[in-house]
């Protein structure tokens, strides 16, 4: 499916962490690409946290939902909170995910952008939009397992999913093991990552 990208130096898979780092790794270690994180955090509206507002992501960058934000009487006060609070986890997980290591350029490259799976597609939306602020060549969404309502937005990018069931109520009830995957997990996916598949570039 991916034969196109093996061995190539343009082509880089970003996961989001924290279940999208474990397909990803083996996304990348199949192919021997680099494999990095795109970490987005998804900016709830106040009282309503699971409605996003808008997101930020690697790298700076910061998308809201300027339709969405006008029809909720939400302070500019209330949003800077929302923001400072995600700033700094973003940042937290950085760190934990990143140590030393600066984030990737993108900027020309063929991104796979990989998750565990795809519900509602928000934070899939917020990824793909935060991506494109960094001017990749082409974004490819990939996943194995995703709602085929959610697939269909993703209109301007090409979406590669493995399963697409008619009746879809969670990602996790595709998995045989759904369980959370740890800051730590994740770290050692990365590390494993740079020792494994860099060394085949």
């Amino acid at each position: 499916m991916f034969a196109f990208a093996k061995g190539r130096t343009d082509v880089i898979v970003l996961a989001l962490p924290r279940g999208g780092v474990v397909v990803g790794y083996e996304v990348a270690k199949v192919l021997g690409i680099p494999l990095d994180v795109l970490i987005v955090r998804k900016l709830g509206v106040p009282g309503n946290e699971e409605l996003a507002m808008g997101a930020i992501a690697t790298g700076g960058v910061c998308v809201m939902n300027e339709d969405l934000l006008s029809h909720l009487t939400v302070s500019k006060a209330a949003i800077e909170s929302v923001l400072e609070r995600e700033r700094q986890e973003l940042k937290r997980r950085e760190e934990a995910y990143r140590g030393n290591h600066s984030a990737p350029e993108v900027k020309g490259k063929i991104v796979l952008l990989v998750d565990d799976g795809i519900a509602t597609g928000t934070t899939m939306r917020s990824a793909v939009e935060a991506l494109k602020k960094q001017h990749p060549a082409k974004i490819i969404v990939a996943v194995p397992v995703a709602a085929q309502s959610s697939c269909d937005e993703f209109d301007q990018e090409t979406c590669v999913c493995l399963l697409r069931p008619e009746s879809f109520n969670a990602v996790g009830q595709w998995y045989q093991n759904f369980n959370q995957t740890t800051d730590e997990e994740v770290t050692e996916l990365l590390k494993l990552a740079r020792r494994e598949i860099v060394a085949l570039l």
